[in-house]
């Protein structure tokens, strides 16, 4: 049986008994913060299980998409160990129960209709207290208790040990189907767990019965692949041995599966496989959470085949082999085949960049080690590894083991710190007051679509502690509070809450008896929570109250959403399909969008960018939204993210022709009232990943206004027509490199003759396209470029007085200081004022004279304006040998001009306050030198 045929048999056998089919969930479900990876398909359910949503069905099935890295040094060495695998599961919700649950799970397998095992092949375990179960499976199924084995906590309940371990919470004991092969040996296929109990404290009678019991069962789907087709590993089912033949040819091996060989292409194959999933869903290989766990899988990929001789990136070739085996079930990989090989090909480039000096260096420190008898590989060494080169610890331990080395884990946790790598479960089911209320309200109504303000009643009241631990739920609030926050959870609200990128609704909630300032709308579930302040009075469970939303900032939020869609639309269409939302911040007239492209956006493409947004928001296309079948958005185009699951029916928002989004968010009725589009910034936020940050509406406005005054600010201050500023400023840049080059002896430098008048105006794109560019050529912010044009003029006049004084002290150069030398111990002296030179042309100097003398002592002075001095001074090199230092030399003259300084023994500079003691500073210089010499 293909493995394709099996997945949809199961999910049509349980439909028939009444569940309701439910695609996959997402692999990263950035809801969840108890994980980074959807580890098990009950996951997507846990608010099912706990009675904390309104349940639309108390049945469901589903394949679900999951990824786990718990027994990464497994994978490719078993036959049944994946990072990415597919779970067959049963749920249900207060529904069914163990009888129903082991009956139907039996049928599947058993029944000539479905997959047809022969009964004797098949096993089970039971928790060893569960009589329950053990009597369904020999009474009503009729297994010879031969082959039913009763086993503990830690082999037969969920989760593993709970009942003397703990944690506390929804648990329960579980049954496990195995399944008998030709060979003797047993692999378990089915784990059916019964949460039956709610666990409270220790041991004994710690366990309390749920009054509404549940059913989550799993089935994995590589392994019972397996079993159908008569295979000894997941790896050589019909999904998964082309996929590893593939990596066999790419990296030019035969593939033979019980060699090193055999288990590296294996892993590759699992990797791969991983990556591709995750990269689809635009998880993108980097150095933090579930982007770092990608890096690792694909590193480690990468290194196999490094072990086999490649050298080149190869790893992004298998892309299409991994699409073309799984995209029966899984269409939509079909869209981004050429995103997600061209991401993974930048990642192998990246690390084959470093791999090599990597690898050398942990030579090194094996090297070392050997020499010290050390037998600890030290952690922070493999973190300054991962860090600098992205070499995955588990590498280091693998070549460590090879020499004999242990790995110390916990000192590379430590340094790692900040580089979270772990897929555990975390807080798998949280606690508190907000949990709590979800078990009686489940839900929240939002009727904020429709109106801004609204009847409401208050149904929770938690004062926020330090932390979620110390939240308490009131049934009255009466200290007003300007600092502390306090959550009102009401039966319906207004309110929008944060999500899809829309920041929470502010506002007032108003009784009777009180007034609550909402400063921030939040969700938890279906939970609304209103976080704010209470002003005056007191609040009760129970109170009426009318809830207002502060209707200008959502209509500045509004625009801003509304303009994230035109956005969105703009860069498709300029840049491709590949650009999609990668996440996205909206508040009040101000944006924040993420998307996947590989390099930055040019200049050109910017500008064609806002000039498409500019011409939709003219247009003033129409924005509706309507609730359809997810179907029904699909057939309509509607854009649907990768990595999002949808509800279905859905919230699909359409502008005019040229934009239809899934989306929950608040929006405008009309492109036109978004008012103004101003594009910030474009810049990367991690590998592949690029950000614009935009204004809309007023604050738009006012940045246009500012960007307009910018620019005839500079014009003004260059006497230049605003179409001039570009070349003025260009121009002034390179007068003062002349400048420069003319204080340093080179050629005169030219003066700046006046710009031809211009006869054109600029409109307002090419005012902003202007100061851009001006901002590009002086390499400083937009605004910024009015100051660094001012510090422009003013270094040009300071570089012209410069030359101007030293145009009036007279011929100096290197000769005319050679020639006006003395002569002490064989050595030749200068000490002089050059009036208008600076540091670098004294330093000119000094070189200067050095080449031509070989014992040389030279120390030039000069005023800088009224209040500095300037000194510096070299020594060659044969008498900086005899003990001469230019370092000793200015510290002994500098308090002379009231200053101070040193340097190295052949140069050295010092700076003082008073020009007016310069003669007694030289006839200084001239006594210290003179003594060096003759201590020399």
């Amino acid at each position: 049986m293909k493995t394709d045929e099996l997945r949809e048999k199961y999910l049509t056998f349980f439909e028939s008994k009444g569940h309701t089919r439910q695609a996959s969930d997402v692999l990263v479900p950035r809801w969840d913060p108890s994980v980074l990876f959807t580890p098990a398909g009950m996951n997507p359910f846990k608010d099912h299980f706990l009675g904390k949503v309104k349940l639309e069905f108390t049945r469901a099935t589903t394949c679900q998409k999951c990824l786990r890295t718990g027994d990464i040094d497994n994978v490719g060495r078993t036959a049944y160990h994946h990072t990415f695998f597919e779970m067959l599961g049963n749920f249900s919700f207060g529904d069914y129960f163990k009888k129903d649950a082991i009956h139907w799970a039996w049928e599947f397998l058993t029944g000539k209709a479905w997959l047809g095992i022969d009964p004797a092949r098949l096993s089970v375990t039971v928790y060893h207290e569960d009589d329950e179960a053990a009597k369904i499976w020999s009474d009503e199924i009729g297994l010879p208790t031969s082959r039913i084995q009763r086993m503990g906590e830690d082999d037969n309940f969920w989760p593993a040990g709970a009942p003397s371990s703990g944690p506390d919470g929804v648990c329960g004991p579980c049954s496990e189907i195995f399944y008998h092969g030709d060979s003797g040996g047993e692999v378990e296929i089915w784990n059916l767990v019964f949460t039956q109990f709610n666990r409270v404290g220790e041991p004994p009678d710690n366990l309390r019965a749920l009054p509404s019991r549940n059913i989550d069962t799993g089935m994995g789907l590589e392994r019972m692949a397996a079993v159908m087709q008569g295979k000894d590993t997941n790896y050589h089912i019909d999904i998964l041995r082309p996929l590893v033949e593939a990596a066999a040819e790419i990296t030019g091996q035969k593939y033979e599966a019980k060699t090193e060989e055999g288990r590296r292409l294996r892993r590759i194959a699992d990797h791969v496989r991983a990556g591709v999933f995750a990269i689809h869903e635009n998880v993108y290989p980097g150095a933090q959470k579930e982007n770092y766990v990608i890096r690792r899988l694909l590193r480690r990929a990468v290194l196999d085949g490094h072990q086999m001789g490649m050298s080149e990136p190869f790893l992004h070739q298998l892309t299409t082999a991994v699409v073309e085996q799984m995209r029966s079930a899984y269409p939509d990989l079909t869209q981004s085949v050429e995103r997600v090989a061209g991401v993974i090909q930048q990642e192998e480039k990246a690390f084959f960049g470093v791999l090599g000096d990597a690898l050398s260096r942990i030579d090194k420190i094996f090297g070392g080690m050997s020499s010290e008898g050390s037998t600890v590989i030290d952690g922070k060494q493999a973190a300054h590894l991962y860090q600098t080169y992205g070499v995955p610890p588990e590498l280091f331990a693998q070549m460590g083991a090879e020499h004999g080395y242990t790995f110390d884990g916990e000192g590379f946790h430590r340094a790692m710190i900040n580089h979270g790598g772990d897929t555990g479960p975390g807080k798998l089911f949280g606690t508190g007051p907000i949990e709590s209320l979800k078990t009686t309200l489940h839900h929240t109504e939002f009727v904020g679509y429709e109106q801004t303000a609204a009847d409401v009643e208050i149904k929770g009241l938690i004062l926020k502690g330090g932390s979620e631990d110390q939240d308490t739920l009131c049934d009255l609030i009466d200290t007003p509070s300007d600092q502390g926050m306090i959550v009102l959870v009401l039966d319906r609200t207004p309110f929008y809450g944060e999500s899809g990128g829309q920041v929470g609704d502010s506002g007032e909630i108003v009784g009777d008896n009180f007034l609550f300032r909402v400063v921030d709308t939040q969700k938890s579930g279906d939970l609304f929570l209103h976080l704010g302040h209470l002003v005056e009075g007191v609040i009760h469970t129970g109170d009426s109250a009318q809830a207002k939303v502060n209707i200008d900032r959502r209509t500045g939020i509004r625009r801003a959403h509304s303009a994230t869609h035109v956005l969105h639309h703009a860069l498709q269409s300029t840049l491709g399909s590949h650009a999609q939302q990668k996440g996205s911040k909206v508040d009040d007239d101000w944006l924040r969008f993420d998307f996947t492209n590989l390099e930055p956006v040019s200049g050109e493409h910017l500008e064609q960018i806002e000039s498409q947004i500019s011409q939709r928001l003219q247009e003033s296309a129409p924005i509706h939204w309507e609730t359809v079948p997810l179907a029904t958005a699909r057939q309509a185009g509607a854009m649907m993210l990768f990595g999002e699951k949808y509800p279905d029916p859905v919230r699909m928002v359409t502008m005019g022709e040229f934009s239809r989004e899934l989306c929950g968010g608040t929006h405008l009725d009309n492109t036109q009232e978004i008012g103004r589009f101003e594009l910030l910034a474009e810049e990367g936020v991690s590998a592949g990943v690029r950000r614009i940050t935009a204004l809309t509406g007023d604050k738009a406005e006012q940045h246009a206004q500012q960007t307009t005054a910018a620019l005839q600010a500079i014009a003004d201050h260059l006497g230049v027509a605003l179409p001039q500023v570009t070349d003025a400023v260009r121009r002034q840049a390179q007068h003062v490199r002349d400048l420069k080059k003319e204080l340093a002896g080179g050629a005169k430098a030219s003066d700046l003759a006046p710009l031809p008048a211009a006869s054109q105006t600029l409109d307002y794109p090419q005012i902003k396209a202007a100061l851009r560019e001006t901002a590009r050529l002086l390499n400083v912010g937009v605004f910024d470029v009015a100051p660094r044009v001012e510090a422009l003029s003013a270094e040009i006049a300071s570089l012209q007085q410069q030359i101007e004084n030293l145009e009036k002290s007279g011929d100096i150069s290197a000769d005319a200081l050679i020639e006006a030398a003395e002569e002490i111990g064989g050595a030749m002296v200068i000490v002089k004022e050059t009036p208008g030179a600076n540091q670098n042309l004294m330093r000119q100097w000094i070189d200067q004279v050095r080449k031509k003398s070989k014992a040389s002592a030279v120390l030039l002075a000069a005023a800088m304006g009224d209040d500095k001095v300037l000194l510096v001074a070299g020594v060659s090199r044969d008498l900086v040998a005899k003990g001469v230092s230019a370092g000793e030399w200015v510290k002994q003259v500098a308090p002379v001009v009231g200053g101070g300084g040193g340097g190295k023994p052949d140069l050295a500079q010092a700076g003082g306050k008073d020009p007016s003691k310069l003669p007694e500073a030289m006839a200084k210089a001239a006594e210290v030198i003179r003594q060096m010499l003759d201590k020399a």
